[in-house]
C-alpha cells in the first residue's frame, strides 16, 4: 500500500488553471508557473474508508505554456517536476523524483454556442528514483480531452464555465485512466475573480502489479488577482472529498499567470 500511494502522488495532482476550452488568439500565448505543496495523513482504501495510516509530502512544480499558432488551433507546451517523500509504520523514509514533459495541440470545434474543443497532448514521464514502477519505468500517456467552456453574466458581473472530459492512455503497467474537470470562475471585483475547480480521475481495469483500481477525486478553490495588465497571481487550497486506493490529500498552491 505505501509503494501504491506513493506513485498516486504523482498521478493525482491538480492541474493548474489554464485556459480550458478557449484558444490563445493567433500570434499570442499564455504562461501559468505552478508550485504545489501537499501531503497526507491517511489514504482512501479499497472500500473507499479514509482509514489507510500515510505520511506524504509532495512538492510538485510546472509551467502550462500556450500559444496560437492559428485561429483555430493553440500549441500547448508543459513541463513539470515532483518530489515526494513517504515515511513508513516502522520510521523508514523513501523519496521519489519524477520529471515529465508534454506536447500537445487544441483544436476549435466551434463557438457557435460557447466554444467547444479537442485537445490532444502527449506525455513523457521519466523513471522514478525507486521501484514503484515496473522496470524502474514510468509509462509514457497519450490523451484525448473534449473540452466546452462559456461565459456569462450574473448580478452584473462576468464569469465563465469550463467543462473537461477525456481518455489517457498509459503504456506499462500502470492502467489507463478517465479524467473529469470542471471549473466555475467569477469576477467578485473587476480584477479578483474567485475560482472553484474540481478534479476527478478513475483508472480503467488494466492494471497490473504493483497498480491496483483506483479512484481520486479533488476539490479546489483558489483566488485570482490580475495586479497588472496581462499578469496575475492565483492562490488556492484544495484536499480530497472521496478516493479509493488513493490518498486522503491536502494542498496548497501559487501560480503566476503571463499572457504575451
Amino acid at each position: 500500500m505505501r509503494r501504491f500511494l506513493l506513485v498516486l502522488m504523482f498521478l493525482t495532482v491538480p492541474g493548474a488553471a489554464s485556459a480550458g476550452a478557449w484558444l490563445q488568439p493567433q500570434g499570442d500565448g499564455q504562461v501559468i508557473a505552478t508550485v504545489i505543496y501537499s501531503g497526507a495523513g491517511t489514504g482512501y482504501d479499497a472500500n473507499s474508508r479514509a482509514d489507510q495510516p500515510a505520511s506524504f509530502h509532495k512538492l510538485w512544480s510546472s509551467i502550462w505554456a500556450e500559444y496560437g499558432l492559428a485561429k483555430k488551433l493553440t500549441l500547448i507546451f508543459t513541463p513539470e517536476y515532483a518530489h515526494a517523500t513517504t515515511r513508513d509504520t516502522s520510521g523508514y523514509e523513501t523519496r521519489a523524483s519524477d520529471f515529465a514533459w508534454g506536447l500537445g495541440l487544441r483544436w476549435r470545434i466551434t463557438d457557435a454556442f460557447g466554444t467547444l474543443s479537442l485537445q490532444a497532448l502527449a506525455k513523457s514521464a521519466g523513471a522514478f528514483d525507486m521501484s514503484v514502477s515496473v522496470n524502474d519505468q514510468a509509462g509514457k500517456q497519450g490523451e484525448l480531452r473534449l473540452l466546452y467552456g462559456t461565459n456569462f453574466t450574473l448580478f452584473h458581473h462576468n464569469g465563465f464555465l469550463d467543462v473537461e472530459a477525456g481518455e489517457r492512455w498509459i503504456a506499462g503497467a500502470r492502467p489507463d485512466e478517465t479524467v473529469a474537470d470542471f471549473t466555475l470562475g467569477y469576477h467578485i471585483l473587476r480584477h479578483d475573480m474567485v475560482m472553484l475547480q474540481s478534479f476527478n480521475t478513475v483508472s480503467g481495469g488494466d492494471a497490473r502489479a504493483p497498480y491496483v483500481y483506483y479512484r481520486a477525486h479533488k476539490l479546489e478553490l483558489s483566488w485570482v488577482t490580475e495586479f497588472r495588465h496581462g499578469v496575475s497571481l492565483q492562490s488556492g487550497t484544495y484536499f480530497s472529498p472521496a478516493g479509493q486506493n488513493s490518498l486522503d490529500e491536502k494542498g496548497a498552491q501559487v501560480s503566476l499567470w503571463v499572457n504575451f
